[in-house]
């Protein structure tokens, strides 16, 4: 493939020089920094750098929830971490969902207020979390000054057609977007506000100096005043010192289904599993608890253990009796770490990333994207 020095001047000068800012990934988090930075300065030349041909890491592989926090997850996360830092979290989450809801229309992303559900096993499980039901609408309503959240639904098989749930707890605030629609919406308005994106380009090292950074690349180096690094789940490869790490998620989508009864967004297992409908197919997603280990990588293929557990359950319990086949697989790559919540933070002079995002990239990801632009302008 041609290198940077083998480009005309045109080519040069146009894409290439006298870039002000320069975001290294091309998601939901970096389109929505570049964004921000062009608000802020008009005249800027801001350039996006993604590595494949689409976004590689989850912005375009995820499951399309807007959600904030399912009940047994939250209670999950309350065991292992600090009251104040969940929250914070939450909150986050919240108000990142607002911010895109703000920035698209919900027509551009075929944003359904459809609610969720968090499907649970047994009477033992109904008895505790419903204990805790008042105590989190509580804290949910001190974030978003909205009552009863959450409530408990038992005839959840009869509605939805499902086998084998005790009930489940409905989250009357989260919703489902369209992950394609977004996409397109994002780059219409990346293209309409003269940001630069190139594609198939990727950062192999950044260095810095007193007035500029170093980009290095597969086709050569960039220079640029600023460098905002926006690749969450493969940041590590880049930055070793990160405290992030993959995690694989893995997702299927049955073929059409005739009268299909699932309709909305469900959560299952402290949120370790999702499906929801997508027309009359159902999406369904998850099974990394099966392995934490395995799915701690880089790869974006699919395993037997983790699609066969998938099939099981849409066979036994969520559409059983019924016939289907697998119409699409894929995996998508997360940035986690030991603790929830992003990483905003400079790590060289003129240089700072957005990562970690936990896979709540569609909830949080407008408000890191903002939160860096506004980082690399100090």
């Amino acid at each position: 493939m041609i290198q940077f020095k083998q480009l005309s001047f045109w080519e040069k000068v146009t894409l290439l020089e006298g870039i002000d800012f320069l975001i290294v990934g091309n998601g939901i988090v970096g389109s929505a920094c570049a964004l921000e930075l062009r608000r802020q300065h008009p005249d800027a030349k801001i350039v996006v750098l993604e590595r494949s041909y689409l976004p590689l890491g989850a912005s375009t592989k995820n499951a399309g929830f807007a959600c904030f926090g399912s009940v047994t997850e939250l209670l999950d996360d309350l065991e292992k971490m600090p009251e104040e830092r969940v929250w914070n979290t939450v909150k986050l989450r919240y108000e990142g969902l607002e911010r895109l809801l703000q920035r698209f229309s919900s027509s551009d992303l075929n944003y359904e207020n459809c609610g969720s559900y968090d499907l649970i096993k047994d009477e033992d499980e109904r008895m505790f979390y419903g204990s805790k039901l008042a105590y989190l609408n509580h804290q949910i309503e001190f974030i978003t000054g909205k009552k009863n959240c959450y409530s408990f639904e038992k005839n959840v098989n009869g509605k939805f057609g499902f086998k084998g749930f005790e009930g489940g707890y409905f989250n009357r605030l989260e919703g489902a977007i369209d992950t394609g629609k977004l996409l397109l919406a994002t780059q219409k308005d990346l293209a309409k506000k003269g940001i630069v994106v190139l594609n198939g380009i990727e950062v192999t090292q950044v260095q810095t100096n007193q007035n500029e950074a170093f980009i290095e690349t597969n086709y050569g180096e960039i220079k640029a005043k600023k460098v905002g690094i926006t690749i969450n789940g493969f940041a590590k490869k880049l930055l070793p010192q990160l405290a992030v790490e993959p995690a694989r998620a893995q997702v299927l989508v049955t073929s059409e289904i005739k009268d299909l009864q699932v309709k909305g967004t469900f959560h299952m297992d402290k949120g370790y599993y999702y499906f929801r409908n997508v027309g009359n197919r159902i999406l369904f997603g998850g099974g990394r608890n099966l392995d934490f280990m395995a799915e701690n990588t880089f790869e974006l293929d699919q395993t037997d253990l983790i699609q066969n557990a998938l099939e099981h359950l849409l066979k036994e319990k969520i559409i059983p009796n019924t016939n289907f086949t697998i119409d699409y697989r894929w995996s998508g790559t997360m940035g986690i770490g030991a603790e929830k919540g992003p990483i905003i933070e400079k790590v060289q002079p003129h240089v700072a990333v957005g990562v970690r995002l936990g896979g709540m990239g569609v909830a949080i990801g407008s408000l890191i994207g903002e939160r860096l632009a506004s980082l690399l302008q100090d």
